[in-house]
């Protein structure tokens, strides 16, 4: 089973979600805005990618500045900011077979397929 995490309303998630369709997957969508993972689901994503948590963040985002939030934060603060905030999780994040890659750049998504 694939899992994406996905916006709509970003290019880069429609592009994973379509080069998902377009090899013949019918990936579960999730769209996490709307249905925001829990602490613990972004602890096991945070497991499962196996990359810093800031990695797992949109730290550029100007949300992110607004909470105060920095890169030298804690692990837990960062994942409870993305718990609280689910725009700050960075987009998309596909989970097959056990792993996890964020789709930046799409191609990455493969490398767990």
């Amino acid at each position: 089973m694939i899992t994406i995490w996905h916006n709509p309303r970003c290019s880069k998630s429609r592009m994973a979600l379509a080069a998902l369709q377009e090899r013949g997957d019918d990936p579960v969508v999730r769209k996490y805005l709307d249905d925001a993972p829990s602490l613990d689901e972004l602890r096991l994503a945070h497991q499962t990618l196996n990359i810093p948590v800031i990695e797992m963040m949109r730290s550029k985002d100007a949300l992110f500045k607004e909470l105060g939030l920095s890169a030298t934060d804690g692990d837990e603060a960062l994942l409870a900011a993305m718990a609280a905030h689910p725009a700050l999780i960075e987009r998309p994040i596909v989970f097959a077979n056990g792993k996890a890659a964020i789709g930046r750049p799409t191609e990455a998504i493969f490398t767990i397929l």
